[in-house]
């Protein structure tokens, strides 16, 4: 049975070798430290001092143990107040972790709603690129379309265009043709006796008129001038020829295939120089006496080289030698022109 001490604490030691018990008052417990200490000091103060230091001493261990009890109890508030905390920060803890893992959560599903976005974006991208391309090769056609209905609206324009020139020139050459049938009526009124004779042939060919003198009509044998008879026939032609402004008149000498002999060479080597001489002659008599516009007239003389008829007979000698006034067309858009109202 445990004993014991004069201060209410069991003296028997426990098998830790320290002191067990509690004070007869109450108070808490006390480790094996402190009740060793005070046992020391009470046998010490008692076996040393005398009964007023004793009680001194006593007051002292008293204050000592209050002192150390309320250490004690400091210090299991404190262990409290930690417990407390530490469950706190635990019950903290575990909604951080509860939070984490909701924020993992809501990441993860974040991220996998960003890829299947992302994947979508790509998908787009591929479209966008896709439609890009499309139109880009629609606005290819249509540019091409565009030209080829700009080049479709040039070719009408240019169609119509011709068209209306065509029509411009078959309207002059109509009225060209026209023209010079009547003057072709004129000529031929104005000429009646020379026609009737022989002497003088007119024939038309559509745009083309022809006026064929024998050089009797006009020239004495062998002579480059004029003889009077002549002239009075070339002031019947010019009165008519002056009034023709859209063709061009050309004057062509001919002669037949004999050679110029005697006098007559000295003048006249060839052929050639008595039928140019011929055709100029005509001409200066249709420009200066005429009227005729010097721009419209033109000569050329042929020798025998342009033969209408054979040479082997004095007939068809006589035919070729003669004086032709051509009559042909000018360039048909001036004559157009001229006409254009």
């Amino acid at each position: 049975m445990a004993k014991r001490d004069d201060f209410g604490y069991d003296s028997e030691p426990g098998t830790d070798g320290t002191f067990r018990g509690e004070h007869e008052t109450g108070g808490p417990p006390m480790n094996g430290t402190a009740k060793a200490l005070i046992t020391f000091y009470t046998a010490t103060v008692l076996g040393c001092v005398s009964s007023g230091t004793h009680q001194r001493t006593l007051t002292e261990l008293e204050e000592t143990r209050e002192t150390l009890a309320k250490t004690v109890a400091a210090f299991e508030a404190y262990k409290k107040q930690s417990t407390a905390e530490t469950e706190a920060l635990k019950q903290q803890l575990e909604t951080v972790w509860h939070a984490l893992d909701d924020a993992n959560t809501r990441i993860m599903d974040m991220t996998a709603r960003i890829e299947s976005e992302q994947s979508q974006v790509a998908e787009l991208k591929v479209d966008k690129q896709r439609l890009l391309g499309a139109t880009a090769a629609a606005q290819g056609e249509i540019e091409r379309t565009r030209a080829t209905v700009r080049q479709q609206e040039a070719d009408l324009k240019a169609e119509m265009a011709e068209k209306a020139r065509l029509e411009e020139e078959r309207a002059a050459k109509d009225a060209e043709i026209q023209r010079l049938t009547q003057t072709h009526a004129d000529l031929t009124k104005s000429l009646e006796a020379e026609i009737a004779k022989g002497d003088v042939r007119i024939k038309q060919v559509r745009d083309r008129l022809t006026i064929n003198m024998v050089d009797r009509v006009l020239f004495e044998s062998g002579q480059g001038q004029v003889k009077p008879a002549g002239l009075r026939v070339l002031k019947q032609v010019s009165d008519i020829l002056k009034n023709v402004k859209d063709k061009q008149i050309r004057i062509e000498g001919h002669t037949d295939n004999v050679p110029i002999g005697g006098r007559l060479k000295s003048r006249y080597p060839t052929n050639w120089e008595l039928s140019t001489a011929r055709a100029t002659s005509v001409v200066r008599f249709l420009i200066e006496e005429g009227g005729v516009d010097r721009a419209n007239l033109s000569a050329v003389g042929y020798a025998d080289m342009r033969p209408i008829a054979s040479n082997a007979t004095e007939e068809g000698r006589t035919a070729n030698r003669r004086i032709e006034i051509t009559l042909y067309p000018k360039d048909l858009s001036e004559i157009a022109s001229q006409i254009r109202p």
